[in-house]
């Protein structure tokens, strides 16, 4: 009998394949027997040389180990950053995830009064140029801008519209933290002249949500990852602002304008804050180290 083992008998090694394999022809009956052929003897410098090869195979084996625990895989360490997660998250990530349908803003209203927002719409990627003012992209120049994606939420009552939106950049951990110190010194985000821009689904109740009716925002570099949130808000009715203020300002306790009032302050804020936190979670899963 043939005590070798039939072709394709052997199975692959363990993590071998990741999908299932398309099912080989059928094993060997055991029973099948076959002709034995005669083994002729090993030659002794064969088998030295064999050996020779299996310790020399294992030796670079045991050394490209040894120089990966000491110096770290830096490729898939570089992969597994927030830095490079994020920076393709504005295509890798579902747009769900992004801008989910539906947000909740428990305690995110004046007083602490809850918020819902529901998605009206979500815009086409662009270019930076196309979606934000020349001096706010002047600003951001330092950083670069790989990709801009904004979407338009709504409260509950229908009554205030709101656009985030996201910059991803392409700067470093330095870049990203030297831009925010620029915008906390100078007060970048209280600037008018750097409010974003508005996007106005037709059909929808922010289908009149232009220039002239932005009444509060908030622009944040965030520092963790090369990304730059923004929201700005107004009234769903279309009505113009005169003043618009800083969502800071609109939130204060002592804030007594129509934007506070109408809470527009915690509108931009509050749908700002949730969407950021989902880019977060959304980089974090990216960069979960395995096992």
């Amino acid at each position: 009998m043939d005590l070798a083992p039939a072709p394709g008998a052997v199975p692959p090694p363990p993590g071998g394949h990741r999908f299932p394999l398309r099912p080989g022809p059928p094993e060997t009956p055991a029973e099948t027997t076959t002709r034995l052929r005669p083994v002729r003897p090993r030659q002794r410098w064969r088998t030295a040389a064999a050996a020779a090869c299996v310790v020399l195979g294992l030796g670079l084996i045991g050394g490209a180990a040894t120089g990966a625990w000491l110096t770290g895989d830096s490729s898939a360490e570089a992969a597994r950053s927030p830095y490079a997660a994020a920076r393709t998250a504005w295509h890798s990530v579902p747009v769900d995830t992004l801008f989910p349908p539906a947000l909740k803003g428990r305690g995110a209203g004046p007083g602490g009064t809850h918020r819902d927002w529901t998605r009206l719409a979500v815009a086409a990627d662009s270019r930076c140029e196309e979606g934000l003012d020349p001096l706010l992209l002047t600003t951001l120049r330092s950083v670069g801008c790989e990709r801009l994606v904004r979407a338009t939420y709504t409260d509950a009552t229908r009554s205030a519209v709101t656009t985030v939106g996201l910059v991803f950049t392409e700067a470093d951990a330095p870049g990203m933290q030297a831009l925010r110190t620029r915008f906390t010194e100078q007060k970048l985000g209280a600037r008018r002249d750097l409010m974003p821009r508005t996007y106005a689904p037709e059909g929808t109740p922010a289908a009149s949500f232009g220039p002239g009716q932005r009444a509060s925002w908030t622009v944040a570099p965030l520092t963790e990852i090369p990304v730059v949130v923004f929201a700005v808000s107004g009234f769903a009715d279309g009505r113009p602002v005169a003043e618009p203020q800083p969502a800071a300002e609109a939130m204060a306790p002592d804030a007594a304008t129509d934007i506070a009032q109408a809470g527009l302050g915690h509108e931009a804020k509050g749908v700002a804050d949730r969407v950021e936190r989902g880019l977060r979670k959304a980089v974090a899963d990216l960069t979960e180290q395995p096992g």
